[in-house]
């Protein structure tokens, strides 16, 4: 009888070749297919010795090498190369049959296509994979949506091959539809703006500390055995410690400055905008982004005025303020993203349990930080938690950190230097605690120029005051 796989990856490319790897090693038989043979012929060939592969060079043998249910990882482009890729094996799988998009797809894509593939009886598992070439092949985190019923056939196979923590796997099942994909892709909002905040972080350190990248990369190695330990604060310190070998300079000061994006980030924002939700962290770490990847009109406004930075201007106290204001502001950053998850999840009927995403997100991905586990806890302590600025452990950390974060954000405007991630946050911050908004005063506005109504403190209904006539006010 011949040997049928488990699994079948097609899209061989880096992150699909390090998958089927991962479950090779973990002893499930692995189909492989590429759109060219080449490319899987080569995988067997240099990694056949891991484990179990199953060849082939047509969609057809692929899809006959598998066990039912039949279980199809697509790891190709998203967009329209998934759904070529869809419509090329859909035809050929049968009913209780899986196809598992693990790419960086648009959950409103996957919504899409996982109600069209439903009435033809195949389940569409839009699959979150977080931790880049690395993760994949070793352990990454793994946020799979669809039904409950293809969890129960696939999720052990990702959960035997995704990241653990003292034995748990970093893999749950997120939701129906489009959810594993909408989690994934806030984890990347999120991730754009702890980037950002590490990068005002060291551009404080080293404008107004005046610290050299070698000095900052053993700040931020300090600063990782402590409460910011994560995986994007070692990382920054080996960045910052490298020199590059043709010119002898640090190789921060030979890269370009204008940092790129692929789109999840600018998703995250969009989506928070239908939502209404406030994800001002992150939406100002893709706008920075945007800045300094715009050199025509940043070299047409290079002339503008303003204070030149002065090494030692922000005092002593410095390095500990810039700790603190960074502890804070990613705290706020995690709090937007995870009252996203908790709108789209009452929205669209997803049953999105929190403190699940924080607990797989703690190994594997590139969001994986010590305080994760904190985040976990008080979303078990309150399910329904409005904001993670609310939980003690959070509000104690904030509260700390609010006179250093002050003055950090004042520095740096003193001193010229953008910090748009520290002073987001910290309006935010200042937003929710405010007893009385002036968005009563916008209100008055919209009533004046557009009948838009208003509500009143001190009474039920809605009201319109007649501004182009006597001014008197009328129930609307």
């Amino acid at each position: 009888m011949t040997e049928k796989a488990q699994i079948g990856v097609t899209g061989l490319a880096v992150m699909g070749r390090n998958l089927a790897r991962n479950f090779a090693r973990h002893g499930h038989t692995v189909a492989l297919h590429n759109r060219s043979y080449g490319r899987t012929k080569e995988l067997v060939e240099s990694y056949g010795h891991e484990g179990t592969f199953i060849p082939s060079e047509s969609a057809e043998d692929f899809v006959a090498s598998l066990e039912r249910p039949r279980r199809v990882v697509i790891m190709v482009k998203a967009g329209k190369a998934t759904d070529a890729v869809i419509d090329e094996f859909a035809p050929l799988l049968e009913e209780g049959d899986m196809l598992i998009d693990a790419g960086n797809a648009h959950f409103a894509d996957t919504r899409r296509r996982e109600a069209a593939l439903k009435e033809r009886g195949l389940h569409f598992v839009g699959t979150g994979v977080s931790g880049g070439e690395e993760g994949a092949l070793h352990g990454p985190s793994i946020m799979p949506g669809g039904s409950k019923e293809s969890y129960e056939s696939l999720g052990p196979l990702l959960e035997d091959i995704s990241a653990k923590v003292d034995g748990e796997p970093c893999c749950v099942h997120v939701g129906p539809d489009g959810a594993g994909h909408f989690v994934k892709m806030v984890h990347n909002g999120i991730e754009y703006a702890d980037m950002q905040l590490i990068a005002e972080a060291y551009d404080l350190l080293r404008s107004v500390g005046g610290h050299s990248p070698a000095e900052i990369a053993e700040i931020f190695k300090g600063w990782n055995e402590g409460r910011l330990g994560s995986y994007l604060i070692e990382i920054t310190a080996e960045v910052l410690k490298q020199t590059d070998a043709e010119t002898g300079k640090p190789f921060i000061d030979i890269v370009v400055d204008q940092a790129e994006q692929k789109g999840t980030g600018r998703w995250t924002v969009q989506a928070a905008l239908d939502l209404g939700v406030p994800v001002s962290g992150i939406a100002e770490s893709v706008f920075a982004r945007a800045l300094s990847g715009d050199p025509k009109v940043r070299a047409a406004a290079a002339h503008l005025p303003g204070p030149t930075a002065t090494a030692g201007a922000g005092g002593a106290d410095l390095q500990a303020d810039v700790e603190q204001a960074l502890f804070a502001s990613k705290i706020v950053a995690y709090a937007q993203g995870f009252q996203q998850i908790q709108a789209a999840s009452a929205e669209y009927g997803w049953d999105i349990d929190p403190g699940q995403m924080a607990k797989i997100w703690r190994a594997g991905c590139i969001i994986r930080a010590k305080f994760l586990d904190f985040i976990k806890q008080a979303y078990d302590k309150s399910p329904d938690l409005p904001s993670l600025l609310v939980d003690e452990y959070f509000l104690d950390a904030v509260s700390g950190a609010q006179e250093a974060w002050r003055r950090v954000v004042a520095t740096a405007a003193q001193q010229g230097i953008p910090a748009p991630g520290f002073a987001s946050a910290l309006a935010y911050y200042d937003g929710l605690r405010a007893k009385r908004l002036p968005a009563a005063l916008i209100q008055g506005q919209r009533d004046f120029f557009g009948a838009h109504t208003y509500r009143r403190v001190d009474k039920d209904g809605a009201f319109h005051t007649m501004w182009g006539a006597e001014r008197n006010e009328v129930s609307a």
